[in-house]
């Protein structure tokens, strides 16, 4: 896109006609009365000037549709960017949005529930604390106290009782002979709940007894206050309550509340103090704000002249009731319903609009694509002669003219295609069959530690080591080096690996010589005379302590306990050359802190600057020097120390080490 500069803006605004500078100027204008008004300043007629200004919207979007067209999607890219954006982006956030008002919709009504149930349990206590003063009275009353007067209260079962709730609630009240008109709201015996006394919210229980003195009445009162709220479940943050109390006839000059067909005008407020929302679990656990409405009781009979609400607002971490269920949020719950049903239609309208645009935009692309495509079939049959035909001038008809040219030397590519792609095929395989032959995971077994790197020189790698479980207390452990390079070696090594693992689930309890013997016969009868390896096995026996072992012809391991080094020698030739060669086997008692280390030629012939190699022997002094650390890490280090060596990472064979820690 070009730099702006103002004498592009000039010339760029001579080519537009005198309508659309007048549209310009009327938005322009427009603006101005909006920025004045914002400040205070009333402009006449400004409700005039802006359906201008609107209209003059309408008017410059349309003239700039053309303009869009040949400018801004013109490129391939920005063409497919707006059909991705009306086909996938739109639809993926109208869903999220949908989703997200869904969530706070359930949030608010978990919240809502927490709220009622903890309003219910406080109800529930005041109950039981009401049964508990009238048991108390009654006791006074047996020994002869009159429980008409009002001093009963003070009398020291009843006072002992009253103190003692008092610690956990200080405002707890308790009245002889009131509350007769709940009672009568209940079931005759007994009222529970939210009642309004002297445009007050409090929690009350009421209850009616034939006591010794002859029928009484106890009215046990709480207050709704702040510190009543602080003491609700913490699973809510700040909570809020506005009483409401009926309208009536006389207009008001106070905002006014419409629940339930009523009008109802805001009363006292109580908002808790101490109430905080607990830290958020993670990015997605923002605050959600929910409100509710409860009803309430009069107190008294004479004011008892229709219904009362508290409106609770509150707010709530979406992971502190993740787990609890939730019910109706009351009055609420309509209004929610209601937004969900219209967020749904407008996001079904949003997204049949940008499925049809998206449509149409891609319509655009594929039936060039199409071109493009057909041609491409004409060229794989071998036919050079296809033309594309271009059928608009824009990215996509510029990439037909250059098909059309480049036709000439179309097949040239092709077949220099065809061998990468072989190329890529033959890496593919050879990847595949190395990633089967090496343990995923290194097994576990009481007494031994192991550890296991091969670090190929090129893409493929001609070593293989293996673990195998003989038993709950043998372990099998291998190491080979393939002749050859490349995709055959690989192959040889998914051979051997096959007969190896097959001889030794079948014959597990046989020695290593017959297991090396039937895996040189395998390996001669099944490939080519040219081809062997060098191949070390060795059983590990953690109940027996011992470790039977054959070496055919590959490099000594290194045996290390207490400092002193043994090279497992004992075996014979490389398999795989001979048909029939009498393999041996050694045996060696396994002490605590034994040492096993195999390693292939790779990590013995790197070569420093003056041509001398990394050798046997250095491989032995770095083993005793760092025979105490972990296997992974000390065969991490062997091979460190060879690269260190050479001076160079660059490797020129395969380099295997296994390391197991015995005893």
């Amino acid at each position: 896109m070009a730099p702006f500069s103002p004498r592009r803006f000039i010339v760029s605004f001579r080519k537009t006609s005198p309508l659309d500078r007048v549209a310009l100027a009327i938005l322009l204008l427009g603006t101005a009365v909006r920025v004045l008004a914002s400040l205070g300043t009333l402009v006449p007629y400004s409700g005039v000037l802006g359906f201008l200004s609107f209209l003059a919207i309408i008017y410059l979007v349309i003239r700039l549709i053309p303009w869009f067209r040949t400018r801004v999607m013109w490129p391939l890219r920005n063409r497919l960017i707006v059909a991705y954006v009306f086909i996938a982006v739109v639809p993926v956030i109208l869903l999220f949005s949908m989703a997200g008002v869904g969530l706070y919709g359930l949030y608010l009504q978990l919240g809502a529930h927490l709220l009622h149930d903890d309003l219910q349990a406080r109800i529930s206590t005041v109950a039981a604390d009401a049964d508990a003063f009238s048991a108390a009275v009654e006791q006074e009353a047996a020994k002869g106290a009159s429980t008409q007067d009002e001093s009963m209260l003070a009398k020291p079962d009843v006072a002992r009782l009253l103190a003692a709730e008092r610690i956990e609630s200080p405002d707890l009240r308790v009245y002889l002979n009131r509350g007769t008109h709940l009672i009568e709201k209940g079931d005759g015996h007994r009222f529970a709940g939210l009642v309004e006394w002297d445009q007050k919210s409090l929690i009350a229980c009421a209850l009616k007894r034939e006591g010794p003195g002859g029928p009484m009445t106890i009215l046990v009162v709480e207050p709704v206050n702040s510190a009543f709220l602080d003491r609700l479940s913490s699973k809510l943050g700040p909570i809020q309550l506005l009483f409401l109390r009926l309208a009536g006839d006389k207009p008001s000059s106070r905002a006014t509340f419409n629940f339930n067909g009523r009008e109802y005008i805001p009363g006292e407020q109580v908002s808790s103090r101490l109430r905080v929302l607990p830290p958020p679990a993670n990015f997605l656990d923002v605050p959600v704000a929910g409100a509710s409405t409860i009803e309430l009781t009069h107190m008294e009979a004479d004011k008892d002249q229709g219904p009362v609400a508290i409106f609770a607002s509150f707010s709530l971490r979406p992971s502190a009731v993740n787990r609890e269920l939730f019910t109706s949020v009351g009055q609420v719950g309509p209004l929610l319903v209601t937004a969900l049903v219209a967020a749904g239609i407008i996001f079904l309208l949003l997204e049949i609009t940008a499925l049809i645009t998206g449509v149409v935009l891609t319509r655009t692309i594929t039936t060039s694509i199409g071109d493009l495509y057909e041609a491409t079939l004409h060229v794989r049959r071998g036919d050079f002669s296809k033309r594309v035909r271009v059928r608009q001038r824009d990215q996509l008809g510029a990439l037909g003219e250059s098909f059309n040219e480049m036709t000439s030397s179309i097949s040239e590519l092709i077949e220099e295609q065809r061998q990468r792609q072989r190329l890529e095929n033959e890496i593919s395989i050879a990847r595949e069959v190395q990633a089967q032959l090496f343990p995923q995971s290194l097994p576990s077994l009481p007494g031994l530690q192991l550890g296991a790197i091969c670090r190929p020189a090129r893409v493929v790698s001609g070593d293989y080591y293996d673990f195998i479980r003989l038993g709950p207390n043998r372990l099998g452990i291998a190491l080979a080096d393939i002749s050859g390079k490349g995709i055959f070696a690989a192959l040889l090594m998914a051979s051997l690996q096959a007969a190896l693992r097959s001889t030794a689930m079948l014959d597990g309890q046989g020695g290593t010589c017959d297991l090396v013997a039937k895996l040189n016969r395998h390996l001669f009868r099944n490939t080519s005379d040219d081809r062997y390896a060098t191949f070390f096995y060795a059983v590990y026996d953690e109940q027996a302590r011992t470790l039977t072992y054959t070496n055919a012809g590959h490099l000594a391991p290194f045996f290390v306990h207490d400092g002193n080094v043994q090279e497992l020698e004992e075996g014979g030739t490389v398999v795989g050359l001979f048909e029939e060669f009498p393999f041996t086997q050694g045996v060696i008692k396994v002490e605590p802190g034994s040492l096993l280390v195999l390693f292939s030629d790779g990590l013995t012939e790197p070569e420093n600057v003056y041509g001398e190699e990394f050798g046997r022997l250095r491989v032995r002094a770095e083993i005793l020097r760092q025979a105490n650390l972990p296997p992974q890490r000390l065969a991490e280090n062997l091979i460190a120390a060879a690269e260190q060596w050479a001076g160079t990472p660059e490797q020129a064979d395969d380099i295997t080490v296994v390391v197991a820690h015995m005893g």
